[in-house]
């Protein structure tokens, strides 16, 4: 490997080498932090969800209808779970009305979800 070493004050500041190396040690450090990921959600596992529920979520499908019915839950019984109304629900899945803190957080625990996951802003 090639390499120029550049000094600023008499003492090595850069190294300039080849792109083609650049894009080899860039490719490992990628797959290092891939690995690290992986290794990191084993030691602590959280749930996933299927592709389709995801996918419906990134068509525009508000978080908190993908994920009710991937529970399989109607709106009725999420609302009498999280202690609000069906008309509620409804209003906020068509994004004509916001949850807040505390209702996200009841809807959580409902769905058994992080609230984050909830919110469709």
């Amino acid at each position: 490997m090639s390499r120029q070493i550049i000094t600023q004050g008499g003492k090595p500041a850069f190294v300039v080498i080849p792109i083609e190396e650049w894009r080899r040690i860039e490719a490992t450090l990628e797959d290092r932090e891939d690995a690290a990921a992986v290794r990191a959600f084993l030691q602590n596992p959280t749930e996933t969800f299927p592709d389709v529920v995801v996918a419906a979520i990134l068509d525009g499908t508000h978080p908190l209808k993908a994920l009710r019915e991937y529970r399989g839950m109607t709106q009725a019984a999420l609302a009498k779970a999280s202690r609000t109304s069906a008309v509620y629900l409804s209003q906020i899945e068509r994004g004509g009305r916001q949850a807040g803190r505390a209702l996200l957080a009841k809807l959580g625990k409902a769905l058994n979800v992080d609230p984050a996951l909830l919110d469709g802003r």
